[in-house]
């Protein structure tokens, strides 16, 4: 393996390349985009409800229904991108934040490593979108997140992940 060369560096993540050897022995190249980190957050009102929103995503070819989430920006930590990201996106200042499981979202070609949060303790507020960002406030009952993940009405990865390993292993509902 050599050292990465930058191939391409944009606003909030890189892509590097660098040589890798194969099964053959022979030297090939491997790119790879280099992602700072990134917060989901799954906030919950004091009645239960979860706040989601509609984020319009050019990648998707239109609008998705997602947690919030956000790019960490270095050398913020994780936490602290979370509370940033529930207040920019949604409005809501959370009272209590707390860790809920990390993975990466797409490692056959990213190192992101998303970090997922449980927000409670929520006080409204105004949001702060960014220029690019087109996002509409939701709320709805943890049981309709959980079917809309089922039925395809949520295909957003790091929601899916959030929410059924929320259920799964933080509710009395999870199944065993």
């Amino acid at each position: 393996m050599t050292e990465p060369e930058i191939v391409y560096e944009g606003v909030r993540f890189k892509v590097t390349r660098r040589m890798l050897q194969g099964g053959d022995g022979r030297l090939r190249p491997y790119d790879l985009v280099a992602h700072p980190g990134a917060a989901v957050i799954l906030p919950i009102l004091d009645d239960g409800r979860v706040v989601m929103i509609e984020n319009r995503r050019p990648a998707a070819g239109g609008g998705l229904l997602e947690l919030p989430a956000g790019t960490i920006d270095p050398p913020e930590d994780p936490i602290e991108c979370a509370r940033r990201e529930i207040v920019e996106e949604t409005g809501y200042t959370a009272g209590k934040i707390e860790p809920l499981t990390s993975f990466y979202t797409t490692p056959g070609i990213c190192d992101e490593y998303m970090h997922a949060f449980v927000a409670t303790e929520l006080s409204a507020g105004e949001t702060a979108h960014e220029p690019l960002e087109f996002i509409r406030v939701l709320e709805m009952t943890m049981e309709d997140a959980l079917r809309r993940v089922a039925d395809g009405g949520i295909i957003d990865g790091k929601t899916m992940v959030t929410l059924l390993y929320y259920d799964r292993f933080k509710t009395k509902t999870g199944r065993d």
